[in-house]
């Protein structure tokens, strides 16, 4: 987390030492593709079944000349190995082990996997110290849909047939549902295209269900409705295509 900090305060200094290229190609309308990686901390719902965890992200948007509006789409895939609750505790022996078809003891581990699919709106916001007026604060809010479960992995080397694919949905807690998730961070669009980037903070409130029929481990449906709560740091780097009057029509290396 120290290394982000000091990324942060960097990110000003960054944005001024591009702001006098020789070539001003960060105007007009644009596309913008990302690619990006977050640290995540679970709070609610989603807190009480998983630990820390990490992302990694993709999505395009639109910005616009006037304004730096942002219009987009971006999927988040989410992945960890802290996992708080144990769904298949019931197949434990006396000694806290799982007998697979060799006779011995299984290596099962549980792992977190999830997404966040959807659309966001946002401004890009000039900040006084810059004269580059693609470089600023990135405030966006997005409304999509949140989902995750517990990924059970066998071991390669002894199957366990209570565990077979089938039986996997009864015991891996599948969720999803409504999710709105909020950004606020630095950008940098460089005015000779060579630095694009962004990093910030991001929450996410997800409102979500169990899609299974039946839950092994209670040996009943779970019917709960779940407030699960996400806060990440994300750092993502930008490809941009810019359409503008003042684009040049010659090209660099």
């Amino acid at each position: 987390m120290r290394t982000y900090f000091w990324l942060f305060l960097l990110l000003p200094l960054l944005s001024t030492a591009q702001e006098y290229g020789e070539f001003d190609l960060n105007r007009g309308n644009g596309i913008l593709f990302n690619v990006s990686y977050a640290y995540h901390s679970p709070g609610g719902d989603l807190g009480k079944r998983f630990g820390d965890h990490f992302s990694v992200g993709s999505g395009l948007e639109f910005i616009t000349d006037k304004g730096n509006w942002l219009f987009g789409l971006g999927m988040n895939y989410y992945f960890g190995n802290q996992v708080a609750e144990n769904p298949i505790l019931g197949l434990l022996n006396d000694q806290g082990g799982i007998i697979g078809n060799n006779r011995g003891y299984a290596d099962i581990q549980l792992r977190m996997r999830g997404y966040y699919l959807g659309g966001h709106v946002g401004k890009l916001i000039p900040l006084g110290f810059s004269r580059n007026p693609r470089s600023g604060l990135r405030v966006t809010a997005s409304a999509g849909l949140l989902q995750h479960k517990i990924r059970i992995q066998d071991d390669p080397l002894n199957f366990v047939p209570q565990l077979d694919d089938q039986y996997k949905k009864g015991y891996d807690r599948l969720s999803n549902g409504l999710a709105f998730t909020e950004f606020i961070g630095y950008q940098i669009l460089s005015t000779n295209k060579l630095i694009n980037f962004f990093a910030g903070v991001e929450f996410t409130q997800g409102f979500t269900m169990s899609r299974r029929a039946f839950d092994f481990a209670s040996r009943q449906q779970d019917t709960t409705e779940r407030v699960d709560l996400n806060v990440g740091f994300r750092v993502g780097w930008i490809l941009p295509f810019y359409v503008g009057e003042r684009a040049s029509e010659e090209i660099y290396y």
